[in-house]
């Protein structure tokens, strides 16, 4: 996106779907001069009844009644499995197993759909029914298939075709899904999950073939891998041991299996009660060993369930304008050049809904002239409307042809669509891209970036955890945008709807062709959470223009709220913006008084989204003021005494981001906002953030599943008290394009978020560490839980006791072990990275002397046992001696000069003797310590010799254990 387009968008980015998709970016445009005049009691009957084949004129009146009614469309030539007609489709899918799930699930609600494969791209489209009259098919759709089908559904017209095949298809025979695929590998994985059975992916791992291997045992060393075996042996089990090529671990498993059923079932049963310790399946899948391979790209595209447009039919098949072409009758057609200049103009007002469709028709009529800003514009016109499949679809097609043309914004468009979509994985790989701030010429691979960040570590939590909460879609609620609840009096609430009272006469707003917002009221049932009989607000504060997003001071006699910047007309700063104010209006005589914009506003910048502190002494509000550190911040003033306001301030780093903060509602506890420069879902997330008086604000937290999706989730209201309240989103399966939903939290006190997360690196280079062993013991040493890292390096351990201490073991192949304690807090994720030393780092030479540099062996005063801190370090002279078997020692033990020095002398001969002993008893031979000799006072290491005052701890740094090495 250019400099230009980025100015002309910062300013205005409040009103969520004031245009009303766009959450995030918004211009209010005057539009009197083209206000479109509808009149709503003129019904599809009102056409002709005689349209039973497409023809550009009823092509026409279809689209412009689907858009009138909210539906989306597209035209398809040539689609030889299926008739001509107008088809609704439900989803899309790239696995006819998936279809095949869905078009189940639909039959159970009483529908009757079919599955119709495309034969070029092999997607498979799962249609409710199939209409010959296109009015037939939107009446269909807007009475939601007789109230049989509540989700969002399109209408596919299919024109051109000579083949009338359609697919009834409703049984996929099982046997062709246990090849091992990319889809039966997280069919895997869920199931496992479900029977709690650890269960990990392999790419690749040379000399085994794609299965399911029930591994027993992973060791680093081969003595210990043939001491296992022999074990299992005398329990009449059989194992095989396979060695990576590339870490060197063995993994010894005992059972392999094409059939991850049969893997399962294996460990369920306990290897039929022949193996009572825990196993684990490892899932071996490398793609180019099965038939249908492809690359990443390929497959990931392969597995949409939503809609895409038929860029894989051959080019033939379209028809694109030629310039000088004229109709039969003499008319001109529009010209390819025509339509986009149509499109960049709808684009420059930001008419996005607009835009989007010329941009579509654009690129579909000269698929060979795809250029780098067609298809941006075309991916920014649909993520500003939020139309994250198609705005994925584009973004990912800029991407294959464009990579190194790609600025960080687009990386980040991409990213926020590919979350928008679901496809997490892809997400977070582009993420990565982003936070190193690509430039432009930046050739780095997606592929390349393995490692993980703290803040994929998060969002892995956030998709892996999910709270018991009733959520609703309110009666209340219209085919447009409703959205930014707030609560009024008792029983009452105030929200922003595009919905319109006027038949005859409805002004639309460009960007997404819907009524002006305003704001209406409400009852609301405590005990359903239900929302009825909605009616406008106050007629001094409604205009003809855009009014959302308020808040009530405590006496519910002060009002804040959104508007246009305007007075007899709408006011432009000097870009030709008009920008966002807040409004206040007191209640006089029970009657509201005309609002009156706050001092802080300004013509050159927006200000919106107000939020009252429950007191009503603080005044939270968005604004992309000078000042702020991303596109929109959230602000707080104090409301004064007098009526003033102070100077507003940035609520700071920790809250805002380089992104958008938006929607804040604070109550006693807590500040809730939205946001998409967090770690989310996609789109815009809810966040909270906890308050103290002394501290401030404590750290942000995602409020997770249910409450965010992959969609924009925004404008949360919530009781503390009850756990009741309301946000908006515009999630799948609502009434319109932003939905109003009620919701409750469900026994929280039961809620367990305590959990211990962190990352294995190595020490010295900070690479991560894959197929480490991280064990969870308790106090008293007894192991609970143990998991292996992936190739991320990551690990996790949930469910974990509040407020209580944790030992973390971790142990990988030629590394030292590693060995934390761990508090976890009350319903939080813990934080705890490892890193490892490798076991030859602690060879070094000093003074032409080989020496083992661990910490040095303390021992308590006139004592010569070995104390806990000691044994750990000697633990870690007992892993180096394992592993090089031929090394020989010699053990000097020294003491301070306290004392006398002839009984000095006899003490480190003790402490010297005990480190011997010790080493011997963890397995050390003892023809590989030469020997343990005792020097006592004879090697001080300070002047702390007698003749002078020394501290303890300087007498302690003489009191130690040093370790020669005579031989390697």
């Amino acid at each position: 996106m250019n400099t230009k387009l980025i100015q002309l968008l910062l300013p205005l980015i409040f009103l969520t779907t004031i245009g009303v998709h766009s959450h995030g970016n918004e211009s209010i445009v005057e539009f009197a001069s083209i206000d479109v005049k509808n009149n709503y009691n003129s019904k599809i009957e009102a056409f002709t009844d005689d349209v039973k084949t497409s023809t550009p004129n009823t092509d026409v009146a279809f689209k412009r009644m689907a858009r009138e009614y909210g539906i989306p469309t597209r035209l398809v030539k040539d689609f030889s499995a299926a008739k001509n007609g107008y088809y609704i489709i439900a989803g899309v899918y790239g696995d006819p197993a998936n279809a095949n799930k869905f078009a189940k699930k639909l039959r159970l609600n009483q529908l009757n759909p079919s599955i119709i494969t495309h034969p070029v791209s092999k997607l498979n489209y799962v249609s409710l029914a199939q209409h010959e009259n296109w009015k037939e098919a939107i009446n269909s759709c807007s009475t939601a298939m007789n109230g049989k089908y509540l989700s969002e559904v399109w209408i596919m017209n299919v024109q051109g075709s000579i083949s009338p095949q359609v697919t009834n298809t409703s049984v996929i025979d099982s046997k062709k899904l246990k090849e091992n695929t990319r889809n039966t590998s997280k069919e895997f994985i869920r199931a496992a999950k479900e029977n709690k059975i650890a269960g990990r992916i392999v790419p690749g791992f040379k000399g085994l073939k794609n299965g399911y291997y029930i591994v027993a045992g992973v060791y680093g060393d081969v003595q210990n891998v043939k001491s296992f075996q022999n074990k299992l042996s005398k329990i009449s089990l059989s194992s095989k041991v396979a060695t990576h090529p590339e870490s060197g671990l063995n993994y010894v498993y005992i059972k392999e299996s094409k059939d991850w059923e049969e893997a399962i079932n294996a460990c369920m049963s306990n290897l039929n009660g022949t193996y009572k310790d825990k196993l684990w399946i490892m899932n071996v899948f490398d793609p180019n060993k099965v038939k249908a391979s492809g690359d990443l790209h390929i497959l990931e595209r392969d597995k949409k369930t939503v809609s895409e447009p038929f860029n894989k039919i051959d080019s033939k098949n379209y028809n694109p304008f030629i310039p000088s072409k004229k109709l039969k009758n003499g008319s001109s057609v529009f010209t390819n050049d025509k339509l986009l200049q149509k499109a960049d103009l709808y684009f420059g007002k930001m008419w996005y809904a607009e835009a989007a469709e010329l941009y579509e028709q654009v690129l579909e009529l000269d698929p060979n002239n795809q250029s780098f800003k067609i298809i941006e514009k075309a991916g920014d016109s649909h993520y500003y409307n939020t139309n994250m499949e198609r705005a994925y679809y584009w973004y990912d097609k800029l991407y294959t042809n464009y990579q190194n043309e790609m600025s960080a914004e687009n990386i980040f468009k991409y990213a926020n669509s590919s979350k928008g979509t679901g496809k997490y994985a892809r997400a977070k790989r582009l993420m990565r891209l982003y936070d190193r701030e690509m430039k432009k010429g930046n050739s780095r691979a997606l592929e390349d970036l393995s490692r993980a960040t703290p803040n994929e570590i998060v969002l892995d939590n956030i998709l892996n955890t999910e709270e018991t909460i009733n959520i609703a879609n309110l009666a209340v609620n219209t085919k447009y945008s409703d959205f930014s609840p707030m609560f009024y009096n008792d029983d009452e609430m105030v929200f922003s709807s595009a919905m319109d009272s006027s038949f005859f006469n409805t002004r639309r707003y460009k960007w997404n062709n819907q009524p002006y917002l305003d704001l209406y009221v409400a009852k609301i049932n405590k005990e359903s959470q239900e929302v009825k009989d909605a009616i406008k607000f106050s007629k001094k504060v409604n205009t003809k223009y855009h009014e959302a997003s308020v808040t009530f001071s405590p006496d519910n006699q002060t009002m804040y709220f959104t508007r246009n910047n305007y007075g007899k007309k709408l006011k432009r700063d000097k870009n030709g913006n008009n920008n966002l104010k807040i409004y206040m209006s007191k209640k006089i005589d029970g009657e509201w008084t005309e609002g009156k914009e706050l001092p802080f506003n300004s013509d050159a910048f927006s200000t919106g989204h107000p939020a009252l502190s429950p007191d009503g002494k603080q005044l939270y509000f968005v604004s992309d003021m000078p000042g702020s550190i991303g596109m929109t911040d959230i602000f707080v003033v104090d409301v004064l005494s007098d009526g003033q306001f102070s100077e507003p301030r940035n609520l700071g780093p920790e809250i805002n981001t380089e992104r958008k903060e938006m929607f804040p509602f604070i109550n006693e506890k807590k500040l809730y906002f939205s946001s998409d420069g967090h770690v989310g879902l996609g789109g815009l997330d809810i966040y909270e953030v906890a308050y103290d008086e002394e501290v401030g604000f404590l750290e942000v937290r995602n409020a997770g599943q249910p409450i965010n999706s992959k969609k924009d989730d925004f404008s949360y209201i919530v009781d503390e008290e009850t756990q009741k309240g309301f946000f908006a989103s515009n999630r799948r399966g609502g009434k319109g394009d932003d939905d109003i939903y009620s919701f409750q939290r469900l026994l929280p006190e039961e809620a367990n978020e305590n959990a211990i997360a962190g990352v294995v690196t190595d020490l010295v280079t900070g690479e991560v560490m894959p197929e480490a062993l991280v064990m969870l013991l308790d106090e008293n040493n007894i192991k609970l839980k143990e998991v292996v890292t992936g190739e991320d390096g990551n690990f996790v351990f949930e469910d974990l006791e509040s407020t209580t201490k944790y030992i973390l073991k971790t142990v990988k192949g030629d590394y030292f072990e590693d060995e934390q304690t761990v508090d976890t807090k009350d319903n939080e994720l813990v934080q705890t990275d490892v890193s490892l030393k490798k076991l030859k780092e602690l060879i070094a030479i000093e003074d032409g002397i080989k020496k083992l540099k661990i910490d040095m062996i303390f021992f308590d005063f006139d004592r010569f046992y070995i104390r806990k801190d000691a044994a750990n370090e000697l633990h870690k002279l007992v892993e180096v001696m394992n592993e090089y078997k031929t090394m020989v020692i010699k053990i000097e033990a020294h003491t301070d000069s306290r004392g006398k020095r002839a009984y000095n002398k006899y003490l480190s001969d003790k402490r010297a003797k005990s480190t011997r002993d010790y080493l011997i008893s963890q397995g050390i031979s003892p023809d590989r310590i030469q020997s343990a000799i005792g020097y006592g006072e004879e090697r001080l290491l300070n002047e702390c010799d007698g003749t002078i005052r020394c501290t303890s701890a300087k007498h302690q740094l003489n009191r130690r254990s040093e370790f020669i090495i005579v031989k390697m």
